[in-house]
């Protein structure tokens, strides 16, 4: 029993361990090379094509028993892969994982990594909730709160926000625990406070302002 577990495990770790990669040299390229946001993603795709490509050389022709093709059906079957995963990924969110229509529609003023980290997230926890997204000024003083005048909600010169905040009240602590473990394995910066309500706030590191979470 405990073989297959282990077999399941290694199984469920090859499977998704290529779309870990693109989400982490995505963050690695924003943060160390500071490239604009478009080029981080293509950079990160372009190594999990790679691997996809390796994938796809190694082991289908094990599973199935005969060759696994050309190289050029090999590549574009990785990049169709590649493809359709950022695109579902950066451009569409269940209604179910936003705590109302209005943040569903401002999940594109957010920046596409940490967009990509976190629906990559909702195929795992169908339960995650974004309580919100990017922000202007005067939201804090409808809210009561002191307002901010480097807070990554707000967009920043790239054109896009750079934090969410994710429900946590009502949440098993084990999972919130495993949600905070997962963004910082990625890269992101996280924080669990109390604004309106309690709550993990994700952020992406701003150039504009490096300290800023």
């Amino acid at each position: 029993m405990s073989k297959f577990i282990g077999n399941l495990l290694q199984l469920v770790f090859i499977v998704v361990f290529p779309f870990i990669l693109l989400i982490r040299t995505s963050v690695y390229l924003h943060v160390n090379e500071q490239l604009i946001p478009w080029a981080c993603i293509l950079g990160g795709a372009l190594f999990t094509i790679v691997l996809i490509f390796l994938y796809l050389s190694i082991f289908y022709g094990k599973l199935i028993g005969k060759d696994s093709g050309s190289f050029k059906g090999k590549a574009v079957i990785a990049t169709i892969i590649v493809i359709v995963y950022c695109a579902h990924g950066l451009f569409y969110m269940s209604g179910k994982n936003f705590k109302s229509d209005g943040l569903r529609s401002e999940i594109l003023k957010v920046h596409p990594i940490l967009r990509l980290g976190v629906s990559t997230l909702t195929h795992l926890d169908k339960s995650l909730i974004i309580t919100d997204t990017n922000r202007l000024p005067e939201d804090y003083r409808k809210m009561g709160l002191p307002s901010k005048s480097h807070s990554l909600h707000f967009k920043q010169s790239n054109g896009y926000a750079h934090a969410i905040d994710l429900r946590t009240n009502g949440r098993n602590e084990v999972r919130n625990f495993l949600v905070r473990v997962y963004f910082k394995l990625m890269g992101f910066q996280t924080l669990r406070h109390v604004g309106t309500a309690d709550h993990l706030h994700v952020s992406l590191l701003s150039h504009d302002r490096p300290g800023a979470k």
